[in-house]
């Protein structure tokens, strides 16, 4: 695929784009391909608790049983690795840890902002039937309701307002 290729793929993207995927986005909720599925798990499995131990054993026979003078043959270096790989993987899993808080985070700030907003909506609305003489003259389009009823007019269009109990 070239760069200036034109070819439009299922979700719109065209040229390079549509090979490497959008990079203004770091994840999708809910991923679609199977290798997206598994590399999802990857900073779960990196700052689980078990990885973090086995990299801290790896550290102690690698790294401080040498500084005390116990010897730790060539082939348990070149298979377990030295102190700057040791050290690195460790770095590797407090950050996964960290994203992995980030992101659950701000997941949850999102869902209490959009509560948030939808509350603030109602309440406009409210105010606007409330005080509808003023919203007019302010030059606000005040929705009607109902003659006959007290009931403010629902806040999704095409959908009834709110049921009263004297309305039976």
């Amino acid at each position: 695929m070239s760069a200036d290729d034109t070819t439009a793929t299922e979700n719109g993207a065209t040229g390079l784009s549509a090979l490497i995927g959008p990079t203004d986005d770091l994840a999708e909720e809910q991923p679609h391909s199977l290798i997206d599925r598994m590399l999802q798990w990857v900073p779960r499995i990196l700052s689980s608790k078990p990885h973090v131990l086995v990299l801290l054993g790896l550290g102690i026979y690698l790294i401080v049983l040498p500084l005390t003078g116990v010897r730790v043959s060539a082939n348990a270096e070149l298979i377990g690795g030295n102190y700057t790989n040791v050290t690195s993987d460790i770095g590797a899993c407090i950050a996964a840890g960290g994203t992995l808080h980030l992101v659950a985070q701000s997941r949850k700030r999102r869902k209490v902002e959009e509560e948030r907003l939808r509350l603030a909506r109602e309440t406009h609305r409210l105010l606007h039937y409330v005080c509808s003489d003023a919203a007019r003259h302010m030059g606000h389009h005040v929705p009607a309701f109902a003659p006959g009823t007290d009931q403010p007019p629902s806040g999704n269009p095409g959908q009834p307002g709110p049921v009263s109990d004297d309305a039976t």
